[in-house]
């Protein structure tokens, strides 16, 4: 943690007492917006509370002419943009900036472009600069877009992407900081490439960003998890005339020293100096850290590593350990000569702690950071040592949360003597072996965990707002989320300091904790973070004290008696209000915080906090009966002594954040009522003022078609094991257009049979209307028939999840089936729930014939059970070939359940089904299997089972434009199934194909007729030649489709082929690169499942 002196600014005027305003409620907007709550575009201004995100969303607002923003949704990158453009904030251009928001989907960032490189683009603003926000995640998407940029920049307008370095973990869902895609699109794309370190220079280093994009196409990036969401006071924050003002005399600076022959090394120092006069900084390419004469170094690259790393040397040195640290804050240019001239000669080894993508990347001794190839670049080449220093590369996957200790471990990697010694996680040694930065007596910190859901959940951010009304105090407030845990677990962590705090890690030694709900203590080690003699809160209504350490696990209980904790037990239905109004008690538990963790509930306090919420009488009573709702307990000395089992697993400390909102528990879902006949003819009848429309599927959001069977063929023998048949359909007059790839939806029906059993047992009125709000659009109506609403609306014979065994569970009468559908939706079910879903296969019918006592009428059904989605088949057949009809191929999915009974795929059984000249609904889904741009690109095709199916399409299609009198590419296309006399479907047909010159060669893998097996990837490593040549060196495009399980071997196949082609020509090209560019250019493409 880092403590500077504040600067104070004015004081904070309490509001006037005179007549009480209404209740007011406490909104929270966003967790990009500092406290949640909207800023107005002036306000940002000298010293205020901000977030990074904001800081930066403002440097992009004024200083650009467009703002385009790539955010998911929830990520709120562009939050407070948007805003200041509907309020009709003008730019420093003096007009208002158009932020426009952007999908992220492939060729995305292509209008931007176009928009820069149109004809019509208006001169003037030819210096003025255009701004990205987006996530690291998106740049693969803008990739194209990035790329053309990079090439024709001297003709482009200024250019700077403000990058939140965010992806989920591909292991997990968990949001992890993602620096390594930036940085290997910078390097790869020829960007300039800066990072903030911190919150108080986001706003420089965006600024500065800017003024780089003047040179070259430039990225800024910053952790956009962590730090760019925290509320921290900053202190020296340019308004819009010192934005503007110091934009254009630095660029004015610069020009004057710049030229056109200098290159991009020269002119980044230049500007970065230009920058510093102006402002009166002392910004570097690269910061060092450290003692004067240290025999270890360590580089990094990021905000957190940044600022931890730097706070840990600073304690290091006064410990005397001989330790240094270079922050790289410009990654690209990466200028050596900057870089080895603030390496110390007495450096022996260089760490470099460099981030990859994954663990499997942090094993894989072949794989080396980026970073590390810089350093190791600029050591190798560099003539100042005789003898250079070791380069060390110190991977860490992008998953990887660092601590003050965890960082203090790397720099024990590099040094002979130990300083840091390992944390024992059960005993109270583990405060005291923490690596202290920092005099924690000078901050008062504050944690605060609770459900998402939770009356109170919005409390802790509200305290937090309200201690910022004191000038002399500087506050943080840190909001982090985990949705897949309890329904959804809220962690907030305050800190208090009249010094700046820069600490971009969780609290560890708490002041005091509040915990909303006692099962957060069985899911997360909460104890080990109260400091010692600090104070522990825990919302516990109605148990007594005898009952209470029942309800504490051991490890908790050991926690608080070794650290001589104090806790509180807070009962908020002990106050009568509360009780009667549950959302009172976010204001309860702000007087408690108050009352218990600071002392003070003076008029003063109560004024400030009517000021965030609420009401003064609310307040003054509140605090009146404060004492009421919670109780000290003592804790016993024999609480420090218990005995940990060894079985009881090792509990987290924190949470790993996978949202940046809670957790949407309700969701309004559109009612049903059952209702007479009369009703559907009312409507029927009187169109117009019904407002009632006829159409086919009204519950599809999507275009349908009626087709009919025109054929439907087994194309196994009748005694193999396996389904697989080829049904055909006349598309008559039904106007159906497909292109080469697509899928055909097939919006499937339940069995009549099923269906009359169903309401047969359930005792239902099949000819009974139920009106059903349209869930795509509430405000349409659908009516059916109960029997209709079986037969195609819901999905009653599908499996059901979690969330319906909870929603059956309050219509159960009998109490152990209540308890029984309770435990099935909940964590303590989750085995059982497991085996019923994949081995027994439950459908929702099984279940309500289970449960006899959970009846609930048809219109709850309806509510409680997931509709009918259409099924996606890849189409067999090209409309050039075949323009009245579309084909496909299909394997019927069956299996026995463990009663014996037969079960089946839904959609594959009433495909199979079917006769000829039967109608049925279908819709067309766009696709990733695409043809190449030209017919002389070669196609090499790999499928598996039903994997043929599109390729069947894609040999039709060369075929067809060889009779066209077109010149077309290779065909390569490999097959895999079991057995060659049942699986060679459409046998005749490749056989053919290849024969007539479409198909170059057939590589046909059965992997069960001979002993040993025989995979695809076999029969594609025995022709590796024939695939350099098609893929590599004249241009060809590979497709996968099938299942999943080959992915790895396949590509491996690729990745030798690539190898080998490129030692041929003595190049040294990193296969998997280059497989992810041939992703990018939509020459490697998978369709499995």
């Amino acid at each position: 943690m880092l403590l500077q002196q504040a600067e104070s600014n004015h004081a904070v005027q309490e509001p006037a007492q005179g007549p009480e305003k209404p209740l007011k409620k406490f909104a929270h907007k966003s967790s990009s917006l500092p406290f949640g709550q909207a800023i107005p575009l002036p306000d940002i201004a000298g010293p205020t509370y901000v977030t990074v995100q904001t800081l930066i969303q403002q440097v992009a607002y004024l200083l650009s002419d467009k703002v385009w923003t790539y955010s998911p949704e929830t990520f709120d990158l562009d939050v407070a943009a948007k805003q200041w453009m509907e309020d009709g904030d003008w730019n420093s251009h003096g007009y208002q900036t158009n932020v426009q928001q952007m999908q992220i989907r492939q060729g995305a960032a292509s209008i931007a472009l176009g928009y820069v490189f149109s004809k019509d683009f208006d001169f003037k603003k030819r210096r003025i600069p255009q701004s990205i926000l987006a996530t690291s995640s998106s740049l693969s998407y803008l990739r194209a877009a990035l790329n053309q940029l990079s090439l024709s920049y001297s003709n482009a307008t200024p250019f700077v992407a403000h990058i939140a370095a965010i992806d989920y973990a591909g292991g997990s869902s968990s949001l992890v900081t993602d620096y390594v895609s930036a940085m290997t699109f910078a390097e790869e794309l020829g960007y300039t490439m800066v990072l903030s370190c911190s919150a108080y220079e986001s706003q420089h280093m965006s600024l500065l960003a800017t003024l780089f994009s003047n040179i070259a196409p430039t990225f800024h990036i910053y952790d956009g998890v962590d730090v760019g969401r925290e509320t921290t006071r900053v202190i020296d924050v340019l308004d819009k005339s010192g934005l503007d003002n110091t934009y254009k005399v630095v660029l004015e600076g610069f020009l004057s020293l710049s030229s056109k022959k200098k290159g991009l090394d020269t002119k980044a120092q230049q500007m970065l100096q230009a920058f510093n006069e102006e402002l009166g900084t002392t910004y570097t390419l690269f910061e060092y850290h450290g003692c004067a004469t240290p025999e270890s170094l360590l580089v990094v690259f990021g905000s957190v590593e940044s600022s931890l790393a730097s706070q840990v040397v600073s304690s290091l040195e006064k410990d005397d350990v001989q330790v240094g640290l270079l922050v790289v804050r410009v990654y690209r240019p990466f200028v050596e000569d900057e870089f080895l001239r603030l390496v110390p000669n007495s450096v022996k080894t260089i760490g470099i702690l460099g981030q990859v993508q994954d663990d499997q990347d942090v094993a894989d001794a072949t794989v080396h950071s980026l970073l590390f190839g810089d350093v190791a670049t600029a050591v190798m080449f560099s003539d100042r040592w005789v003898s250079p220093p070791a380069v060390v590369d110190i991977k860490y996957p992008r998953e990887r949360v660092w601590t003050p200790i965890s960082i203090a471990a790397v720099f024990q990697l590099l040094v002979k003597r130990p300083f840091a010694q390992p944390a024992d996680q059960t005993t109270e040694s583990h405060n005291n072996s923490r690596l202290q930065l920092n005099e924690t007596a000078l901050t008062q910190q504050y944690t605060f965990w609770d459900l998402s859901d939770s009356p109170s959940v919005m409390a802790a951010i509200a305290i937090g707002q309200t201690l910022s009304k004191e000038p002399i105090h500087n506050v943080t407030v840190k909001v982090r989320h985990d949705n897949l845990l309890q329904g959804g677990v809220v962690r907030t962590d305050i800190r208090r300091s009249k010094r700046t705090v820069e600490a971009p890690y969780s609290v560890e030694a708490a002041d005091l904790i509040y915990i909303g709900d006692v099962n957060l203590i069985s899911h997360f080690d909460i104890g080990q973070s109260v400091k010692s003699g600090g104070k522990v809160v825990l919302r516990l209504p109605g148990v007594k004290d005898e009952e209470l350490e029942k309800k504490l696990p051991k490890q908790f209980r050991k926690h608080l008696s070794l650290k001589d904790a104090e806790l509180f037990v807070l009962d908020p239905l002990a106050v009568a209000q509360v009780a009667d109004d549950e959302t009172l008690e976010t204001y309860l538990v702000q007087v408690v915080i108050h009352r218990i963790g600071l002392s003070s509930l003076e008029n003063q306090v109560l004024a400030k906090l009517t000021s965030i919420n609420g009401s003064m009488d609310l307040f003054q009573d509140l605090a009146s009966k404060v004492e009421e709702a919670w109780r000290k307990v003592e804790i016993p000395k024999e609480w420090a002594i218990n005995e940990i089992e060894q079985s009881i697993p090792i509990l987290p400390p924190d949470l790993r954040p996978n949202s940046f909102v809670g957790f949407e528990k309700t969701e309004d879902e559109p009612p049903a009522y059952l209702k007479d006949w009369q009703t559907a003819a009312k409507g029927l009848i009187f169109k117009e003022a019904y407002e009632t429309e006829s159409s086919l599927r009204p519950d599809l959001s999507i275009k349908t078609h009626t087709i009919h069977v025109m054929e439907n063929r087994r194309l196994t023998p009748p005694t193999y094991d396996r389904n697989i048949f080829h049904i055909e359909f006349d598309l008559g007059d039904s106007g159906l257009k497909y292109e080469i790839g697509e899928a055909l939806g097939i919006h499937a029906e339940n069995d009549n049979l099923q269906v009359e059993e169903f309401i047969k047992f359930y005792k239902l009125d099949p000819d009974e209307i139920v009106e059903v709000p349209n869930r795509e659009n509430p405000r349409v109506l659908e009516n059916r028939t109960v029997w209709q609403a079986l037969k195609q609306n819901i999905d009653i014979f599908g499996r059901p999840p979690k969330r319906f065994y909870e929603a059956l569970a309050e219509f159960a009468d009998d109490p152990s089936e209540k308890h029984e559908l309770q435990a099935l939706g909940g964590p303590e079910g989750a085995v059982e729930f497991k085996r019923r879903a994949e081995v027994d296969t439950i459908t929702y019918a099984d279940v309500l014939l289970e449960f006899p006592s959970a009846h609930p009428a048809f219109h709850d059904i309806v509510r409680i059970v997931s509709p009918m989605k259409r099924r996606e088949y890849s189409i067999a057949s090209c409309q050039k070939v075949t323009p009245n009809s579309v084909a496909l191929m299909i394997v019927v999915v069956n299996w026995v359940d463990p009663k014996g009974r037969d079960r089946f795929g839904q959609a594959t059984k009433y495909l199979n089904d079917l006769k000829v000249g039967t109608p049925v609904i279908v819709s067309i889904k766009p696709s990733v299997m695409k043809l190449p741009p030209s017919s002389t690109h070669p196609l090499i095709m790999a499928g598996l089972g039903t994997g043929l199916a599109p390729f069947r399409a894609f040999v039709q299609h060369r075929a067809w434009e060889k009779t066209q009198g077109e010149e077309i590419g290779s065909v390569l296309l490999y097959m895999g199934s079991r057995h060659q006399r049942e699986e060679y479907c459409y046998g005749e047909e490749w056989e053919a194909y290849q024969d007539a010159g479409v198909i170059t060669l057939l590589g046909r893998a059965f992997s069960r007729d001979q002993p040993q097996k025989i995979y695809i990837q076999d029969r594609m490593r025995e022709t590796l030649d024939d695939i350099i040549q098609a893929y590599l060196k004249e241009g060809g495009a590979f497709y996968l489709c099938g299942p999943t399980w080959p992915v790895p071997d396949v590509t491996n196949v690729l990745e030798d082929a690539i190898s080998r082609d490129s030692k041929l020509q003595g190049k040294r090209i990193d296969p998997k690169k280059e497989i992810e560019r041939l992703k990018d250019q939509l020459r490697y493409v998978l369709e499995v499942y």
